[in-house]
């Protein structure tokens, strides 16, 4: 049998997180080093590999509740390979290290079990209820798998040079860095979109860092209907409405 397709073969590594192809994660497993993965991405494996679903403590589930913002996890362990991807996506593996990571959790695909996430929220420039933005922070040390919609494009952040990004193209961010929701134009029209530009709500980063932004103000496909109503018409991101403009971790 002959055909292109079977020039579409396995990429052979013996790296543990690699990529299959540019929307294709794959994680070779071992005993006692469990990955966390978005419920329903598993596409192949190969090998003893099991999925369970992921407890949530009391917190978690909490924050889920009063944000949105979350993660819906499987426990994928054992000894084999594991094929993750997510309506075509493109992946991109980076490494987490004490800086920690900030992420709209709906760009997460994958990350090491080791690493701890908790929901925190966006500061607001005028501090109206309901305008802030809540995000996931990812800590410790190992691997987490974005997605994005498109290439995304990396814009570093110095204390000589801060970044602006659309609310609803930033995919994530060094968790160092000082970031404010801000709306460019007054207060009184804060909730318009900038006259007829179409544009609205944005973060500002300063300090020492990086931000990732992807070539698309959609949300990824699995929650595109989530894109009417406030958060489409105001620029806000996923979650901008449901904001309560604290700085910090939910609690």
């Amino acid at each position: 049998m002959q055909s292109p397709i079977f020039a579409y073969n396995e990429q052979q590594t013996q790296e543990r997180w690699s990529l299959q192809n540019k929307q294709m994660l794959r994680v070779i497993l071992e005993s006692h080093d469990d990955i966390l993965a978005r419920k329903g991405t598993m596409v192949a494996y190969q090998g003893l590999v099991e999925f369970d679903v992921e407890y949530q403590s009391n917190q978690q589930s909490r924050a889920r509740a009063q944000t949105g913002e979350g993660l819906d996890l499987m426990r994928c362990h054992g000894q084999g390979t594991v094929y993750l991807a997510n309506l075509k996506q493109h992946v991109h593996v980076m490494d987490v290290d004490q800086d920690g990571l900030t992420v709209d959790s709906s760009y997460v695909l994958a990350m090491d079990s080791s690493l701890h996430h908790e929901v925190i929220a966006v500061d607001s420039l005028y501090g109206i209820s309901g305008s802030g933005k809540y995000q996931l922070n990812i800590s410790g040390r190992g691997k987490v798998a974005l997605m994005t919609s498109g290439m995304p494009l990396l814009l570093q952040v110095t204390p000589d040079k801060y970044v602006n990004c659309d609310a609803d193209a930033i995919v994530a961010w060094s968790t160092g860095l000082r970031v404010q929701m801000q709306a460019q134009t007054h207060s009184s029209g804060v909730w318009r979109r900038r006259g007829s530009t179409g544009e609205g709500w944005e973060l500002s980063f300063m300090g020492t860092g990086f931000a990732l932004v992807q070539p698309s103000e959609l949300l990824p496909p699995q929650n595109a209907q989530i894109g009417s109503g406030l958060a489409a018409q105001y620029g806000m991101g996923q979650q901008g409405a449901h904001g309560q403009n604290q700085g910090n971790a939910w609690s």
